[in-house]
């Protein structure tokens, strides 16, 4: 976090992921970064605002919704571990969604380790910080 820009930012993302067997770690490894990407617009930027009087919603574009770009990432590193799976003929596991699942939670744990503030609401922002 800088105090002085109140910025946070994600410095590093090490996913270690049990997929069974992988049967194409260059995908595999691309499907985890996509949902690493995902969970830090969850954390620090994806919010729906909604026009209480219409009940519309008030940033239904990209030019208003906040999505992370290339700027937003940091280094990440995957590292597949475990066997492969005995309940199926392949080995494989689902890995869909599990590079998404637990990084909204560990920014807001890193957020709190560094300011002392425990943030329960997403996205976390300056104001929510203060």
């Amino acid at each position: 976090m800088d105090a002085d820009l109140g910025l946070v930012r994600v410095a590093r993302v090490v996913s270690a992921i049990d997929g069974g067997r992988i049967l194409n770690e260059k995908t595999g490894r691309s499907q985890i970064v996509g949902g690493t990407v995902g969970g830090i617009g969850q954390a620090l930027l994806e919010d729906t605002i909604t026009d209480a009087p219409s009940g519309r919603i008030a940033n239904g574009t990209f030019g208003d919704y906040l999505i992370p770009v290339n700027a937003d990432i940091p280094d990440m590193d995957v590292v597949f571990v475990g066997e492969p799976d005995r309940a199926g003929a392949t080995g494989t596991k689902g890995i869909g969604e599990v590079g998404l699942v637990g990084i909204a939670a560990a920014v807001a744990n890193a957020v709190y380790h560094a300011t002392g503030k425990r943030i329960r609401s997403l996205p976390i922002t300056l104001d929510s910080l203060l």
